[in-house]
């Protein structure tokens, strides 16, 4: 199990709710098979230490962004400081972005605005985005089909490139099939092997596994059988186990696919 090679495409390193340093948690990741990292910004003061944690881990990639629940302090100029924190040469997308309707941090006006700067900024620079999207499927899918409608077409009238993610995904099936027909890909997390979380698998089956991503988004959502415990990056290979007995594949096949999937969303070589 341990040949084969994943990409662990969200977790938050060096988060304040890890136990582990980011070193040992990257370390216990490769032991495992996960030899890439995307280490996800979610705010401002994010964005140093993920630039950091990049700088010191050749496997580590990065996003920069405003979380939904960070979008209400944002103030006139702050978003200058993502443009600028997108130049660095590890950095892989714009996000994690999107609306929050659940928990409410920030007004649903200003999300939806905040959100849309940094639409407009991953345009500019031609960066796919990581979407966090939580109980707002209608005016997420409305932003989102806005957005691929500008960026620029190939030869058969599809987007020219991949418009971005949508991370940990827990929402209805209708809505990820609608995200696919745009261009996204889907990424499940731990919470696909919860219990709980039949609506969720039965989606999964649904939707075509060349569009298929697999995160831990630790140091959340631990999947079964480490319930209770922080996530760690080396645990996606559980939510892996569950998504290929969904889709009827092969370990091995799955993690091809992934990975290959993965490589293309973040341009990684």
């Amino acid at each position: 199990m341990q040949d084969l090679e994943w990409i662990d495409t969200h977790c938050h390193l060096e988060y304040e709710g890890s136990v582990k340093p980011a070193e040992q948690l990257v370390q216990e990741a490769a032991a495992a098979g996960v030899k890439t990292l995307i280490n996800i910004g979610t705010d401002l003061p994010t964005l140093e230490k993920v630039q950091a944690v990049s700088d010191r881990h050749p496997n580590v990639y990065h996003t920069v962004g405003i979380h939904p629940h960070e979008a209400a302090t944002i103030q006139r100029g702050d978003l200058e400081k993502i443009r600028v924190a997108a130049g660095h040469p590890k950095c892989r997308a714009i996000g994690e972005i999107g609306l929050d309707y659940y928990y409410n941090h920030s007004p649903h006006e200003v999300q939806i605005d905040i959100m849309n700067q940094q639409l407009d900024l991953a345009l500019a620079l031609e960066l796919p985005v990581v979407i966090h999207t939580r109980d707002a499927e209608k005016d997420q899918l409305v932003a989102l089909q806005a957005y691929v409608a500008r960026i620029p077409k190939d030869a058969l009238g599809k987007p020219a490139r991949i418009p971005g993610i949508i991370h940990c995904f827990t929402s209805s099936q209708a809505f990820g099939l609608a995200c696919i027909d745009l261009g996204f890909y889907i990424s499940f997390s731990g919470i696909l092997t919860f219990k709980a979380a039949e609506d969720l698998r039965t989606a999964a089956r649904a939707f075509p596994v060349e569009r298929l991503l697999v995160e831990t988004d630790s140091p959340f959502l631990a999947p079964t059988p480490h319930r209770g415990k922080k996530c760690e990056p080396a645990m996606v290979i559980h939510t892996a186990e569950k998504l290929a007995e969904l889709k009827n594949v092969s370990l091995e096949e799955l993690a091809r696919i992934t990975t290959a999937n993965a490589k293309r969303v973040f341009q990684l070589s």
